[in-house]
């Protein structure tokens, strides 16, 4: 008898560690079939601190204690919590293949108070020292755990890059030297020069990426890295870089030097780059240089982790950029192509108008299906329904969100689900002022509450077919049916192909949908949205669903 039970128990485990092997081989076989394209990513961009809290250790440090305006002081988020959703698959069931979050650099030490109250550099755009994390947010050790959840689930990683400008002068922050910025003039955006050769705000200094002089390290850095017991190793490595590169020590470089750093020692996949256009372009194609050699480098020395042959992603924030404009920004004096030699992508500030205004989705589909395939063939735009810093959204006021989240998901580029999208977080907080409004902490009800589940669902259902499906973002578009409106996106790289065909607006009951070629006769093929399986038959498939969305891919 005992035999029998030990047999039993043996043969149990068998079959169980068959099924695991079985399930891996699933997914990787899953991800063979449906390759990463950057041009079509579903990316999900979050505020560090606004997330999850996942570490409540570290959510009073540094002295930052003094009471702050409305939604403009830390509250705990950090990157133990958006590690915590990773793994429990959060991200995943949304479809979500990339992953951006606010800058983790350490923020200055003091807040502002000017007008609105105390604000503290929460958002990470404050930058006090470009070579630590912020430990409100974590550790090194934190992002290192966060960088391998995220690929273990084939989620690519993309930080954010500030180099315009560092934090603004507090008690706590002394000004850098003036070899190292300028604290006027204040940027007028009326020119190229009176956009770049200023700063962006009062009390913002603006580092001086035009100067090729060289300078010594800030004082307070010095300072700073004594007192950690880490001036040494930090010298050491910025002689190394500079002997390597053979760039001046001049101030945009050593910044260049410590933002590659996350490259080589956390292996992240992108940079989402703030404030471009506020800065020369000739710097982003300095920095694409030294991300290129970072990641490659990485690649080399981890080749057990290298998740694909993608190249480093780089994605531009020139704020009023717009697909409109094709590969040029035009700053009414001279006409910049920040494309060239330096950014994948741009992030789209022409999307949530084209959306609101245009009156069909054929409009929207086939313009940008256009621009993609046509002045832009071969980079992207990022379009996003909302943000951090747009105070006039697609929908302020969460009235048309399954809209919204249909015409993000399925136009093409990448698309930009902004934390709390998917659920109808507010946009707007009371006794709040400007961005402000647009960064309350992520409300987590909202995931389990029944009248955000329908919501919730058409998140994840478009999500997870876009994510599945290269052709959805990164395909071309063609138009089968006006009405009722079907269309389909072909992909093709090399050898492979991926075709689905969707349609939208159509009947809450039995419906005809005409494929065409794509799917021909006896092909068995998958309605996404309903989880309805069908067969071709004389050109065309019945779908008899409660949704008047369809999302058909062949399953042969």
């Amino acid at each position: 008898m005992k035999r029998i039970a030990l047999l039993l128990i043996a043969s149990l485990l068998f079959q169980n560690c068959k099924g695991q092997k079985t399930e891996e081989v699933a997914k990787q076989e899953e991800m063979k079939e449906a390759p990463f394209v950057w041009e079509g990513a579903n990316l999900y961009f979050l505020l560090t601190d606004r997330f999850n809290n996942g570490d409540k250790s570290n959510d009073i440090v540094l002295d930052r204690t003094k009471e702050t305006a409305v939604n403009r002081g830390f509250e705990g988020g950090d990157l133990k919590g958006i590690t915590q959703k990773i793994k429990e698959g959060y991200f995943t069931d949304l479809g979500i293949n990339a992953l951006w979050m606010t800058p983790v650099v350490e923020q200055i030490h003091g807040g502002t108070d000017e007008g609105t109250g105390v604000t503290y550099g929460f958002h990470g755009y404050w930058t006090k020292d470009w070579t630590a994390i912020d430990p409100n947010y974590g550790t090194k050790e934190d992002l290192k755990n966060l960088v391998e959840a995220a690929h273990s689930k084939g989620i690519r990683v993309v930080l954010d890059a500030v180099i315009n400008h560092t934090g603004p002068v507090t008690e706590k922050d002394p000004v850098w030297p003036s070899e190292w910025v300028r604290t006027e003039p204040q940027c007028q955006y009326s020119n190229y020069e009176n956009t770049i050769t200023c700063t962006l705000v009062k009390n913002l200094p603006d580092i001086k990426t035009e100067s090729d002089e060289e300078v010594q390290l800030p004082p307070q850095l010095v300072e700073k890295w004594k007192a950690e017991g880490r001036y040494e190793q930090e010298v050491a490595e910025l002689d190394a870089f500079f002997k390597r590169t053979g760039y001046p020590r001049a101030p945009r470089f050593y910044i260049m030097k410590w933002l590659t750093d996350y490259i080589t020692e956390f292996g992240i996949d992108g940079y989402r780059v703030d404030t471009v256009k506020h800065t020369e372009e000739s710097v982003w194609q300095e920095f694409r240089k030294e991300c290129d050699f970072a990641f490659t480098e990485w690649k080399k020395e981890h080749p057990e982790k290298v998740l694909d042959g993608n190249n480093f992603y780089l994605v531009g924030e020139v704020y009023n950029y717009g697909i409109h404009a094709g590969k040029a920004f035009n700053f009414g004096d001279k006409v910049v192509n920040y494309y060239d030699k330096a950014f994948d992508g741009l992030i789209n500030f022409d999307f949530k108008w084209n959306a609101k205004q245009w009156k069909t989705y054929e409009q929207l589909f086939s313009f940008y299906d256009a621009k993609l395939h046509g002045d832009l063939n071969g980079y992207s735009v990022m379009n996003y329904i909302s943000s951090h810093d747009d105070g006039q959204p697609f929908d302020v006021n969460r009235e048309r969100t399954i809209e919204g989240g249909t015409k993000l998901l399925l136009t093409p580029g990448v698309s930009q689900v902004y934390y709390g999208d998917e659920i109808a977080r507010p946009l707007r907080t009371e006794g709040a002022e400007g961005d402000a409004h647009l960064r309350l902490f992520m409300t987590w009800d909202a995931t389990k509450d029944e009248t955000k589940a329908e919501l919730f669902n058409h998140f994840k259902k478009l999500g997870k077919f876009r994510k599945n499906h290269a052709a959805v973002g990164a395909g071309k578009h063609k138009m089968i049916s006006e009405s009722p409106y079907i269309f389909k996106r072909t992909y093709n790289n090399n050898d492979y192909t991926d075709e689905v065909i969707i349609g939208l607006d159509l009947t809450k009951r039995a419906k005809s949908i005409a494929v065409g070629e794509t799917f021909k006769d006896g092909t068995k093929v998958r309605d996404a949205y309903s989880n309805q399986e069908v067969t071709v038959k004389e050109g065309k498939v019945i779908i008899d669903s409660p949704f008047d969305i369809v999302l058909l891919e062949s399953i042969q």
